[in-house]
């Protein structure tokens, strides 16, 4: 019988041997399984319905997210919201990330691809770069001068924007009674990319003025159009009338009083002749050297086949003159109710108003004014 040969290594070795394979395989292992847990972790959940929508955190398209970091905002709490918000995988592989990383994420908002890596989203909060144009568009605007807001604070061009408030593919799938966006782009603080499309800026706030609209009166929704159309009409010729905030729901009740007057008064707004002389005619109302911020009665007679010009014609205009603001909006549909037919500016400095029942009143108080003044 042959004898096995002996290998020379005495038995105690080989055992050390197996085991150091074997814990080099279990470590092979551990370490294949970190990366896969790492990748899993890192990598974006899918996108489905209710996705991209958390507190402060909002899709602004299919495939970009707006996120906002609060000043002072714990990169846990972000995390949080993140999560809630269907953006990342897991809030605990967030802030096991954040440890490994030297940089804090900063307070700002921005605009993130998604699905995007937790990594990659990580990275971007760590910029500090805020990616979007904080614009503020105040009370009273025209499409116009709404446009002129948006190309100077670079969000998009002027002319674009206003062929956007006009095309009427748009103004349909909106909803919106009027033959333009006039009267319904909110005046409020927006957050948009720089270069946003002019279509997509429209749309925004326009959808922000139906959800307000909504709060102040829920039944906006199921208005007739024509009836949205003058109520909104209406609330636009208050925006630009009224300067002391009580006292717009008593404008508001002052012209349905003369509307529905038998036989009916006409509203005799300035306001509606300054548009018609602005917008239509493009025409620099405030600076006119010769009459500066005043209207005459030539303006009156000159501007007389326009249908804005309340002076000449009767009931409401048949469109908005500018976007109404929350106040303007709340005293159209909710106007108090008096037997004023008049009113007229008493105190330049407070900008109150006296108003009054008959022309008598109306034109004590005139004189008055003048007086004043």
């Amino acid at each position: 019988m042959r004898e096995k040969k002996n290998s020379g290594m005495p038995g105690w070795a080989r055992v050390l041997v197996t085991v150091a394979l074997s814990l080099t395989l279990a470590c092979m292992v551990a370490v294949v399984s970190a990366v896969a847990v790492f990748h899993w972790s890192d990598s974006p959940p899918p996108l489905s319905a209710g996705s991209g929508t958390a507190d402060g955190i909002s899709l602004v398209s299919p495939n970009l997210a707006r996120i906002e970091v609060r000043r002072g905002e714990s990169a846990r709490s972000v995390g949080n919201r993140l999560e809630a918000a269907g953006l990342i995988r897991g809030r605990y592989f967030w802030s096991a990330l954040g440890r490994l990383r030297d940089d804090p994420i900063r307070a700002g908002t921005y605009l993130v691809e998604v699905p995007a890596a937790m990594s990659t989203i990580r990275a971007i909060l760590e910029t500090g770069r805020d990616e979007l144009v904080r614009v503020t568009v105040p009370e009273g605007l025209t499409v116009r001068e709404t446009a002129l807001v948006m190309e100077a604070a670079g969000v998009t061009g002027a002319a674009a924007f206003a062929a956007a408030a006009g095309d009427p593919v748009a103004i349909a799938r909106l909803g919106l009674p009027g033959p333009t966006m006039e009267g319904f782009l909110f005046p409020d603080t927006y957050l948009f990319p720089a270069g946003f499309p002019a279509e997509r800026v429209a749309q925004a706030m326009v959808e922000n003025f139906l959800a307000r609209a909504a709060v102040i009166d829920p039944s906006i929704p199921d208005l007739p159009a024509d009836e949205l159309l003058r109520l909104v009409t209406l609330a636009s010729i208050v925006e630009k009338e009224y300067r002391v905030p009580e006292e717009a729901p008593v404008m508001a009740g002052v012209f349905l009083n003369r509307v529905n007057r038998v036989p009916p008064m006409r509203l005799e707004s300035c306001a509606t002749v300054v548009y018609v002389i602005v917008e239509k005619e493009g025409i620099d109302f405030w600076g006119r050297p010769e009459f500066p911020g005043r209207l005459m009665f030539r303006d009156i007679d000159r501007t007389a086949a326009s249908p804005f010009n309340t002076y000449r014609n009767d009931g409401l205009p048949p469109a908005p003159i500018a976007s109404p603001g929350t106040i303007a909006l709340r005293a159209a549909f909710a106007p108090e109710e008096s037997d004023y037919l008049f009113f007229r500016l008493r105190y330049e400095n407070t900008g109150h108003h006296t108003f009054s029942r008959t022309l008598a009143e109306h034109n004590a108080a005139e004189r008055y004014f003048r007086r004043v003044r």
